[in-house]
């Protein structure tokens, strides 16, 4: 099932919905708000309960993702944000929530484009300042604590 969406009225459509595991049921949304021909944000239900698990966003139009966010304990909310923002196809950083509060405790950061972790920080008491860092000075792929 793949139905296509005019979402403005000006009879072209920017929006595919799919059916990507044939289930009967809409699991993928693919949205060019652009007209550009590619995919903007990509809405997927990755578990099939019929509620948005993960979005894709392409931010700059080149065709690539640049952000990703997540709903990885499917209570609804993100708590993973995954970004690429020097623009290389690689995740060079992660802010996660990892204890449901719906603030950002955890940071990861690739300093070097490597696609390894570089940096950790982590805030645990929730004020927005980084408490703990974990840091891979010497490129070793461990950290030096």
């Amino acid at each position: 099932m793949n139905k296509n969406l005019d979402l403005n009225n000006d009879g072209i459509n920017e929006s595919v919905a799919k059916d990507t595991n044939n289930d009967g049921y809409a699991d993928a949304i693919f949205i060019d708000s652009d007209n550009d021909g590619d995919s903007d944000v990509i809405a997927i239900d990755s578990d099939d309960d019929g509620f948005i698990d993960t979005i894709a966003y392409d931010t700059d139009g080149d065709g690539h993702v640049d952000t990703i966010a997540m709903d990885s304990d499917g209570d609804g909310q993100v708590d993973t944000v995954a970004y690429d923002t020097n623009g290389d196809g690689q995740v060079d950083t992660v802010a996660m929530d990892t204890d449901g509060d719906g603030q950002v405790d955890t940071m990861a950061y690739d300093t070097d484009g490597d696609g390894d972790v570089d940096v950790v920080a982590m805030d645990y008491d929730g004020d927005g300042i980084a408490d703990d860092y974990a840091v891979d000075s010497d490129n070793d792929g461990d950290f030096d604590f």
